[in-house]
């Protein structure tokens, strides 16, 4: 649901019990920024379906400018607006539930946010911070080093895109922006003087440069207790098909929550405003209002969150274009990885509201088991290509059609999601055109694993290997035993068996012979079926030479039915605002482009963007 925070709204799950105890006390989780807060979408949200199952409601939320939420301005103070989040998500829950009181629940940055609203409210009885960052000013270092060591080998002779330059003074730190005013308010804070509830600390057992702040700072000024466990790394830290969740953490939590003493009575107030039972189930805590653009400031669309599928398993958002659009146009955007809905550094948010301007009704979705949707019967969490994928990707077409009586479909993705795109184009789904960004793989085996060795590294990682045969430092790891000397072995082995077998198959193609697992034949029985299909690279990803490899001559005779960008200064998820402007750009272009090949059948045909020798 939406709910206010001063003059703007933002996006929130309710935890609540299945029985019918009454709490006194509910947790507002204020989860971190920034790519820590991709990486700890899972743990979050286990924290908070763990908290509820012990009778505690709990509220999970976007920030202002964050997630589902609505925009920010660029300028603003951030670290402000963000604490005022937190009042407002601490009042919603007691307006929601009854509760009386509040623990807040913060990780990293939401840990400071959480200490900073905790001093400004009586609601709040009780804090836990987790990997807290206590020094804005020791935080800043840190994200100037890993800014600068993310920047080390990119290209940067790409011009930027042209745009206005809004956040001036600003820093940009893995494709997430803090604004001047922010930075200068993040360096003026320091927990040591914040007077804060009863407190618990939990810091990392395997402590790391962006773990460390709690364990050199002071003491917050209140009772703490400080514990240190092992899982935050995992769960904040590491990439989202590979994130743990903390189940340690989450039930010494859970066990210090039960031995606080009581703040106040069993009995809820409810004098305060309706239960969630009692509120309607459609209506504007269910829908947010999106404004115009600079260009276009009289068209408003709308977003809602949605349940679909047969079981209601599935979850996404559907931002809608202005009620009188009529052309029946919609995008589905599916999971980069284990990334929720969002995307990675926020890109389908970004998409979804821009192209809804342009009459298209977009949702982006979560797969089974991935974001915020549902795990089905024996199926695991965070499953990058999970078999069922093709099901939650029909179910999607047919909520769509249904729902908004669409004719023109687009599926499209980033890395995993690009391959999902392109196997339910493959398996003749209902689709108008997919693009593709950065995929990294054109076939999945049933029962592969992310760690098992994939085509992608055959193609990508001998060029590194040679690099590093005159490194000393990557001899003295081999020789130390942390080089997996027999991968290497397998992805030279590998190598020239590809190339071999992508010359027989062109051979094969020649002939006619049909070939399982056929990337080329695949793409051209797509077109046959009048599907465009749109490839968009950032230079040197190992996804090219895999089109190329798997696909060969047959991406010359598709022509203009087939489209390949290739951009110069991007990296795999476009984490640089520059960069991942010329994407999107390209990507919409091509979304609203009405394929020439269509009014033209008999016109010369090549292929766009990539000359395939």
């Amino acid at each position: 649901f939406y709910f206010d925070s001063g003059g703007h709204r933002l996006f929130g799950w309710l935890h609540t019990s299945l029985n019918d105890t009454k709490a006194s006390v509910g947790i507002v989780v204020c989860q971190p920024f920034g790519y820590e807060a991709i990486c700890a979408h899972r743990g979050t949200r286990a924290f908070a379906e763990a908290m509820a199952t012990a009778g505690m409601p709990a509220l999970r939320f976007d920030y202002l400018g964050t997630g589902d939420s609505a925009e920010i301005d660029p300028q603003a103070d951030q670290l402000q607006i963000w604490t005022q989040d937190v009042l407002a998500a601490v009042e919603e829950l007691k307006l929601r539930t009854g509760v009386r009181q509040v623990c807040l629940l913060g990780f990293r940055l939401g840990a400071m946010l959480a200490t900073l609203a905790a001093s400004q409210s009586n609601s709040v009885s009780a804090l836990i911070v987790i990997s807290p960052i206590n020094s804005g000013r020791r935080h800043l270092r840190e994200l100037r080093t890993l800014r600068m060591a993310a920047s080390m080998g990119l290209d940067h002779s790409e011009p930027p895109a042209k745009k206005q330059e809004a956040n001036a003074g600003g820093m940009e730190v893995s494709g997430f922006s803090f604004s001047a005013a922010t930075l200068a308010a993040l360096a003026k804070v320091d927990l040591s003087t914040v007077q804060s509830p009863p407190t618990l600390v939990i810091g990392s057992a395997t402590t790391t440069p962006a773990t460390s702040d709690q364990a050199s700072s002071p003491a917050l000024q209140g009772p703490t207790t400080r514990v240190a466990l092992p899982g935050l790394v995992e769960m904040l830290m590491t990439p989202p098909q590979f994130a743990v969740v903390p189940k340690e953490v989450i039930a010494v939590t859970l066990k210090w929550l039960s031995n606080l003493p009581s703040q106040v009575s069993a009995v809820p107030d409810f004098s305060g405003g309706p239960l969630i039972g009692e509120l309607d189930s459609v209506g504007p805590d269910h829908e947010l209002t999106l404004a115009g653009n600079a260009n276009a400031t009289q068209i408003i669309s709308t977003e809602r969150p949605v349940f679909f599928g047969a079981d209601g398993l599935l979850f996404g958002i559907v931002t809608k274009p202005p009620a009188e659009e009529i052309r029946r146009r919609a995008v589905i955007l599916l999971n980069a990885g284990a990334d929720h809905h969002i995307g990675a550094s926020r890109l389908y948010v970004s998409m979804a509201r821009r192209w809804a301007q342009h009459g298209y009704v977009v949702l982006r979705m979560d797969l089974a088991g991935v974001g915020d949707s549902g795990t089905r019967v024996g199926r695991t969490d965070d499953d990058v290509f999970p078999q069922e994928a093709l099901d939650d990707i029909r179910a999607a077409i047919e909520f769509m059609r249904s729902s908004f009586g669409v004719r023109d479909l687009t599926l499209a993705g980033l890395c995993s999601g690009a391959y999902h795109a392109l196997r339910a184009a493959v398996a003749g789904l209902p689709v108008n055109r997919i693009l593709m960004v950065n995929p990294q793989n054109y076939f999945w085996r049933p029962g592969e694993s992310l760690n098992d060795l994939q085509l992608v590294e055959v193609v990508r990682n001998p060029g590194v290997y040679r690099e590093r045969v005159v490194s000393l430092t990557a001899w003295k790891r081999m020789f130390s035993g942390n080089v997996n000397i027999l991968r290497i072995a397998k992805i030279y082995m590998q190598r020239p068996l590809l190339a071999a077998e992508s010359r027989l198959r062109d051979i094969a193609r020649r002939m006619r012979i049909r070939l399982p697992n056929d990337l080329g034949t695949e793409l051209e029985a797509i077109v046959a079926r009048g599907v465009r299909v749109v490839f968009v690279f950032a230079r040197g990803e190992p996804g090219i030479g895999l089109l190329k490899l798997q696909a060969g001559n047959s991406v010359k005779r598709l022509g203009e039915r087939c489209h390949i960008h290739t951009i110069s200064s991007g990296d795999h998820v476009f984490t640089r605002s520059g960069p991942r402007a010329i994407m999107e750009k390209i990507v919409s272009d091509e979304l609203f482009a009405r394929p020439e090949w269509l009014d033209k059948p008999s016109a010369n045909r090549t292929t766009g963007g990539l000359k395939f020798e």
